[in-house]
C-alpha cells in the first residue's frame, strides 16, 4: 500500500519537470533580446597580409576578418564542390589548381592548393559574403601582394561581348596570362561587360573573357568565350567576342519551305558569317526519285531579311501610289492624322531623406553606342542560310537538302542530308460578291 501511495507523487513530479523543460524550450525560440535586428552587412576589418606588402617568406593563409561571424554557405548549400559556398566569394590569382577557401565564423582563409610561389598574387573579394541575418556583403576589395617580384604598373582593361546574342557579358571571367605561362590574373567583368585588371607587369599577355555559367572560376570547354594577344607597356584596352569554341562539325538540323521559290536550313550550331556558301555546295533534291532542283543562290539569314524587307517596302510603295490615285479611285478617304502624343508627367520628386522606401544602388553606366559600334565590327553569325531556287516547289511533295561544307565558327567543316516535305496549295477563292445594291432615293417633297 505503501508504495501505491508514493506512487502518484512521483508521477506528479516528473510530470512537473516536462512541462518546466518544454516552457523554457518555447520561451527560448524567437529573435533574441538586445533592441531591432541587425540589418547592416559584414564589413572587412583587415586583411593580412595588407595591400602592397612584400612578404618574401610566406606560409600562412590570407586572412579576411569580418567584423561579425559570416555564413558558411552564402550562397545556400547548393550541390557542393567546386564553384560552391566561399570559393565562389574570392577570386586569389594566379594559382594553378583552384584555391582552399576555410571559414573560421568572423574569419575567411585563403590559399592555394599549390602552395605559395614566388609571384605576385592578386586576391580579390568579391561581393557575396553573409551575415547570419542574410545582410550582404555588396563592395569589392582587391589586394595585393608579393612574394618577391616587384609589382607591376601595367593595366589591362576592357569589354566582354557577346558575339552571336549581340550583348554585353555581364559577370565575364576575366584571365590575363603572361606569355609564356600558362596560369594568370583573374578579375570579374562588371554588369556593364567591363572589366580593369592593373598592377600588372609590362609584357605580352593572353587575355581571355569567359561565360562562367558554373562559376567554378575556369574556362570550361562547352563555355563561350574569346580570346586576344596583347602586348602592354602601361595601358590597353580590348575588346572581346565571346562564342561557342565547338570542336564538332556542324550538321543540318531542319529544313523548311519559305515560299516556292525558298528553302530555309537550319544547322545544330552557328556557322562562320565569313564563309561564303557557294551553290555548288547545296543540293535539293525531289523524292523518292532524287530529281535535283537546281539552286540559283544561298543567302545568309541577314541577307535574307534585307531582301524580303526590300521586296516588302516595294509591295507598300506600290500599293500606296495606287491608292492616292485619284483617277483609278476618286472616292479615296482622307487620311486621318494620329492622336497626339499623350501630356508629358511632370517629374516624381524626390522623397524626403530618412523616408519612403529603400533606394536601389545605381546600376553600372552602360555605354550603349560603344557596343554598338563594336558589335557593329563584326558580321554577325547565324545558324541558318535560305536556298533561292530557279524552279518553284511542289506542293505536298517530299524534298531532301544535301549540305557539303558547311564551316562553323572555330572552322570545322561537316556535311549533311536533311528532309522536308511542302505543304498543300492554298487555294485561290474565285467567289464574286456581288455589290451591295445602292439605297433607294427618297420621293420628293410635295
Amino acid at each position: 500500500m505503501a508504495r501505491s501511495a508514493r506512487r502518484p507523487g512521483r508521477q506528479a513530479q516528473v510530470a512537473g519537470l516536462l512541462l518546466s523543460a518544454l516552457a523554457g524550450a518555447c520561451a527560448s525560440v524567437g529573435s533574441p533580446p538586445g533592441g531591432p535586428p541587425d540589418s547592416l552587412p559584414p564589413q572587412i576589418v583587415h586583411v593580412s597580409p595588407e595591400s602592397g606588402s612584400v612578404v618574401p617568406k610566406w606560409n600562412d593563409d590570407v586572412s579576411i576578418q569580418f567584423d561579425e561571424v559570416i555564413d558558411e554557405q552564402p550562397g545556400g548549400t547548393g550541390g557542393g564542390g567546386v564553384g560552391s559556398g566561399l570559393e565562389r566569394e574570392v577570386l586569389l590569382s594566379p594559382a594553378k589548381g583552384g584555391v582552399r577557401v576555410g571559414w573560421h565564423r568572423s574569419r575567411v582563409s585563403v590559399k592555394p592548393r599549390e602552395g605559395w610561389k614566388k609571384r605576385v598574387y592578386r586576391l580579390e573579394i568579391l561581393p557575396g559574403f553573409v551575415d547570419m541575418r542574410r545582410n550582404r556583403f555588396d563592395s569589392t576589395r582587391v589586394v595585393i601582394f608579393t612574394l618577391g617580384p616587384e609589382i607591376g604598373h601595367a593595366r589591362i582593361g576592357g569589354i566582354a561581348l557577346k558575339w552571336i546574342e549581340q550583348g554585353i557579358m555581364a559577370r565575364a571571367l576575366i584571365e590575363a596570362v603572361p606569355l609564356p605561362d600558362s596560369t594568370g590574373y583573374l578579375t570579374l567583368a562588371d554588369s556593364g561587360g567591363q572589366f580593369n585588371l592593373t598592377n600588372l607587369q609590362p609584357g605580352r599577355y593572353i587575355v581571355y573573357a569567359t561565360n562562367d555559367e558554373n562559376n567554378d572560376h575556369r574556362r570550361g570547354l562547352r563555355e563561350a568565350y574569346d580570346s586576344t594577344i596583347v602586348t602592354v607597356d602601361s595601358s590597353t584596352n580590348v575588346a572581346l567576342f565571346a562564342f561557342p569554341h565547338d570542336t564538332n562539325p556542324p550538321r543540318p538540323r531542319s529544313a523548311s519551305s519559305v515560299d516556292s521559290l525558298d528553302v530555309r536550313v537550319e544547322f545544330n550550331q552557328a556557322l562562320d558569317p565569313g564563309t561564303t556558301i557557294d551553290t555548288g555546295a547545296v543540293h535539293v533534291l525531289t523524292l523518292p526519285d532524287s530529281t535535283p532542283l537546281a539552286a540559283e543562290r544561298v543567302f545568309t539569314e541577314k541577307q535574307f531579311d534585307s531582301v524580303t524587307t526590300a521586296a516588302a517596302a516595294a509591295r507598300d510603295t506600290a500599293r500606296a501610289k495606287m491608292a492616292h490615285d485619284t483617277s483609278a479611285q476618286p472616292n479615296v478617304h482622307p487620311t486621318v492624322p494620329p492622336p497626339p502624343p499623350p501630356p508629358a508627367q511632370p517629374p516624381r520628386a524626390a522623397p524626403a531623406r530618412g523616408g519612403g522606401p529603400r533606394q536601389q544602388p545605381s546600376r553600372t553606366h552602360v555605354d550603349t553606342a560603344l557596343v554598338r559600334k563594336l558589335l557593329a565590327q563584326r558580321p554577325i553569325p547565324s545558324d541558318k542560310f535560305v536556298i533561292r531556287l530557279a524552279r518553284p516547289l511542289k506542293p505536298e511533295t517530299r524534298y531532301a537538302v544535301r549540305v557539303r561544307g558547311a564551316t562553323n565558327l572555330v572552322g570545322k567543316k561537316g556535311d549533311g542530308d536533311i528532309g522536308f516535305s511542302t505543304p498543300k496549295a492554298t487555294p485561290v477563292d474565285t467567289t464574286h460578291h456581288a455589290p451591295r445594291p445602292a439605297p433607294p432615293t427618297p420621293p420628293p417633297p410635295p
